[in-house]
């Protein structure tokens, strides 16, 4: 079940960062040929940045689940396939540390709770947590940042969902081990 959910959430997140890095592309030519018409658009580097910044979580979510992240494995060849075995595990339980951990802390920042609390008045929730973050606007697209910064909040919630699945899959045994009788 939730390898299944996983697995969902991952071809969402690669069709997500695909659509994304053609936008990139897509405002990168655009800025170009503005600016070589002498009539750049302002607004235009501001949203290939967040873009970018968008297409990266997604595919940094996708990649983990996958285990296509970039590593060195000049140490972990050297050993067993058992020690190899709980070094994945560790791994897997190091991301999911990691996960829920930026999980935590983006929950702190966005602090859903307290804004329900004051009926979402802005003015009220900063008076209160001197938290500003739904008041802040972005450069030249004048859209609220906190829209911009939910990259990390639903990055950490997939990849803490990705990391569990790849734990648990990890300390299933595999159908050849599982035959055998000790």
């Amino acid at each position: 079940m939730l390898k299944a959910v996983s697995n969902r959430i991952a071809r969402m997140e690669a069709f997500i960062a695909a659509l994304l890095a053609g936008a990139v592309t897509l405002l990168v030519l655009l800025n170009i040929v503005s600016r070589a018409m002498g009539h750049a658009i302002y607004w235009v580097d501001e949203l290939a940045i967040y873009s970018m910044v968008w297409m990266t979580f997604f595919t940094t979510s996708v990649l983990l689940k996958k285990r296509q992240s970039v590593s060195v494995t000049i140490l972990t060849d050297w050993f067993g396939a058992g020690i190899r075995q709980w070094l994945a595990v560790f791994s897997d339980l190091m991301v999911l540390l990691f996960a829920t951990f930026l999980f935590y802390l983006c929950w702190k920042w966005y602090d859903p709770l307290t804004l329900i609390q004051q009926g979402f008045d802005l003015q009220a929730f900063q008076a209160q947590t001197f938290n500003f973050m739904y008041a802040e606007n972005t450069n030249t697209l004048g859209l609220k940042k906190f829209w911009v910064w939910l990259a990390l909040p639903l990055f950490s919630f997939s990849l803490s969902v990705h990391a569990l699945s790849n734990l648990i899959d990890q300390l299933r045994p595999s159908p050849a081990v599982a035959g055998e009788t000790v």
